[in-house]
C-alpha cells in the first residue's frame, strides 16, 4: 500500500472533524443569538451578547476543528498538495447528515444529487491524482519558495486578494448606507469574503505540508529541526492558519453556513490546488489523460458543492457567481497544465 493511501485517509478522517467542528461552531452562533433573544425579555432595547467561548457547543467545535486540522497536518507528509486538497470536499457527505440531524434540514433529491456529483468527482481524484509526495531536504524548500514561477504566483494572488476586499468594503459600506436589501450586493459579499479568506488561508496548506514534510525528514535522516527555515514555516503557519479560523469564524456569524460554507471551500480548494501545482509542480506526473481525468474530477467535486445552495431565488444569483469562478478557476488550471505539458515535451 502507497503512502499516499494512508494520507488519503488520515485526510479523509480529517475533513469530516473540520466539517463536524464547522456546525459546531454554527451551533454556538446559534445558541447565543437565541439565548441574546430570550434574555432581552421583549424590549426594544440592544441587548449586549455574550462571548461565544461561554457556550460548550462552540468549545467543544473548537476543539474537533483543531483536532482535524492536526490529522490534516499530519496526512500532508505523505500525499500531494492537490489530492489532498481536492479531497477536503467529502466534508460535505458528512455535512448532510449534521445538518439533517442537527439544524433539521431536509434531504432532498437536489442534495442527494449533489453528493452524487462529489463522490463521484473524488473517485476520480484519488484515481488520477498525483500519487507521489517526496522528502524535500530545507535547501530544497527555501528554493522553492523562491523560484520566479511562485513570485509572480503570490503576486496575482496579492491582486486578486486586494481587488476583492475591495469590493467587499464597497458593498459593505452601500448596504450600510442604503439600507436597501440588494440581492446583488448580498451575494456578492459573502462570495467576496469568501475569496479573501481561501486565498490567504490556502497558504497556511503550503506551510503545512513543508512544516510535515521537515517532520517526516527528522524522523527518517535525524534532521534537526531548531533551525531558521523550520520557526520561518511555523510563524507562516500558525499566521495563516489563524487568519483562516478567524474569517471562517466571523464568516459562520455574518452569513447562512449553507451559502457561506460552499463558497468557502470551492476558494479554499481551488487556490489549494493551484498552490500546489506551482510550488511542489505536482502536474509533473500529468500525462493529457490524467490532467484531464482530474480536471473533471475536480469540475464534478465544484457541481455537487454549488449544487448545495439554497433553492431561493437568491440561489440563482449565487450559482451564477459559482459557475463564474469555477470557469475561471478551471480555464486557468487547464492552461496551465496545458502550458506544463507542452514545456515537458520541448524538454525532452
Amino acid at each position: 500500500m502507497g503512502e499516499w493511501v494512508i494520507g488519503a485517509f488520515i485526510n479523509l478522517v480529517g475533513s469530516i472533524a473540520i466539517n463536524f467542528g464547522t456546525n459546531l461552531l454554527k451551533l454556538g452562533h446559534i445558541e447565543r443569538e437565541k439565548h441574546s433573544t430570550l434574555d432581552s425579555d421583549g424590549t426594544n432595547g440592544k441587548h449586549s451578547l455574550k462571548p461565544i467561548v461561554h457556550y460548550h457547543s462552540w468549545r467543544v467545535g473548537i476543539l474537533v476543528f483543531l483536532l482535524g486540522n492536526c490529522l490534516n497536518f499530519i496526512s500532508f507528509g505523505y500525499a500531494a498538495q492537490s489530492l489532498l486538497a481536492a479531497l477536503g470536499s467529502v466534508q460535505f457527505v458528512s455535512n448532510i447528515a449534521f445538518s439533517y440531524f442537527v439544524f433539521n434540514k431536509m434531504v432532498t433529491v437536489k442534495v442527494l444529487v449533489a453528493t452524487a456529483f462529489i463522490v463521484l468527482g473524488n473517485i476520480f481524484l484519488v484515481s488520477f491524482g498525483n500519487h507521489q509526495s517526496p522528502v524535500y531536504t530545507p535547501e530544497q524548500l527555501a528554493e522553492k519558495y523562491s523560484n520566479i514561477t511562485f513570485l509572480v504566483y503570490c503576486l496575482i494572488l496579492i491582486f486578486i486578494v486586494a481587488i476583492y476586499h475591495y469590493i467587499y468594503r464597497k458593498g459593505e459600506n452601500l448596504l450600510a448606507v442604503s439600507g436597501q436589501d440588494n440581492r446583488y450586493w448580498r451575494m456578492l459579499l459573502p462570495f467576496s469574503y469568501a475569496i479573501v479568506s481561501g486565498a490567504v488561508g490556502s497558504f497556511s496548506v503550503l506551510f503545512a505540508k513543508s512544516l510535515s514534510n521537515l517532520l517526516r525528514l527528522a524522523m527518517s535522516n535525524g534532521y534537526q529541526l531548531h533551525s531558521w527555515f523550520t520557526y520561518s514555516m511555523l510563524l507562516l503557519f500558525f499566521s495563516t492558519a489563524g487568519f483562516w479560523m478567524a474569517r471562517l469564524n466571523e464568516g459562520l456569524s455574518l452569513f447562512d453556513a449553507i451559502l457561506i460554507v460552499p463558497m468557502f471551500q470551492i476558494a479554499w480548494t481551488s487556490f489549494s490546488i493551484c498552490t500546489g501545482f506551482v510550488y511542489f509542480q505536482e502536474y509533473q506526473v500529468f500525462d493529457a489523460l490524467r490532467a484531464t481525468m482530474f480536471i473533471l474530477g475536480t469540475a464534478s467535486v465544484f457541481i455537487g458543492i454549488s449544487l448545495l445552495a439554497p433553492d431561493e431565488s437568491k440561489g440563482i444569483l449565487m450559482s451564477s457567481l459559482l459557475r463564474s469562478i469555477i470557469s475561471e478557476i478551471w480555464t486557468r488550471t487547464y492552461s496551465l497544465n496545458f502550458q506544463v505539458v507542452r514545456l515537458k515535451t520541448i524538454h525532452l
